[in-house]
């Protein structure tokens, strides 16, 4: 597992990268939810009423910045989080 500290608008945050069989499980976390690949399940985020946003086919919390949105939860879209923005830009109104 590594762990990486990111900083966006002078929030510094933590992200996650997990090494696992098929691919990586990534993450990064920030004061109102996070940001997580393909391999973490959106139903159940919105179980539990989290504010998350997914972007998939990514390895690294590098490509989880710079990579799509391609799915949010109710919460996450309360904030203004929408698919199609970077990971950098949900991140961005998770602070």
């Amino acid at each position: 597992m590594r762990q990486k500290q990111i900083s966006i608008n002078n929030q510094t945050m933590t992200g996650l990268e997990i090494d696992l069989p098929a691919a990586p499980l990534v993450l990064v976390r920030a004061p109102k939810g996070f940001v997580m690949c393909g391999y973490l399940d959106r139903a159940v985020s919105e179980k539990f009423g989290q504010a998350a946003a997914i972007v998939k086919g990514i390895k690294s919390v590098e490509e989880l910045l710079d990579g799509r949105v391609i799915d949010v939860t109710r919460a996450a879209g309360s904030l203004g989080i929408k698919p199609g923005m970077t990971g950098r830009e949900a991140l961005e109104k998770l602070i």
